[in-house]
């Protein structure tokens, strides 16, 4: 059974750093990939980055870039999303999924995530 736990969100000033944790099991990154999504209140869900197995490249939102990292610790089963300089339009929920996949027109394709974890960003 896939499951994904995210923690490690929380409140945090414009400039600010977090970095989200996503405890995974009955899966592995390297073989399914991953990614993270987020969606903010009144907003449709937004794909963060996407970490694909088919070609071992992880794709960024263009939002994101240059501001978001991933990186695992295998013997953990744990990924993280390490996000600097944030900003208030980062405030949203963060997932992470199962299963990414980068769609032909740039979108991510995500299975299985966990319950989410909130970061708000203030200015």
């Amino acid at each position: 059974e896939v499951q994904l736990v995210e923690s490690g969100g929380g409140l945090v000033q414009v400039g600010g750093s977090l970095r989200l944790s996503c405890a995974t099991s009955g899966f592995t990154s390297d073989d399914y990939g991953i990614g993270w999504f987020r969606q903010a209140p009144g907003k449709e869900r937004e794909g963060v980055l996407c970490f694909s197995s088919r070609d071992g490249v992880t794709y960024f939102a263009d939002s994101v870039k240059g501001r978001f990292t991933i990186s695992s610790d295998n013997a953990k089963n744990t990924v993280y999303l390490q996000m600097n300089g944030l900003k208030p339009e980062d405030t949203a929920v963060y997932y992470c999924a199962a299963d990414c996949t980068v769609l032909a027109g740039g979108n991510f394709m995500m299975g299985s995530w966990g319950q989410g974890t909130q970061v708000t960003v203030s200015s």
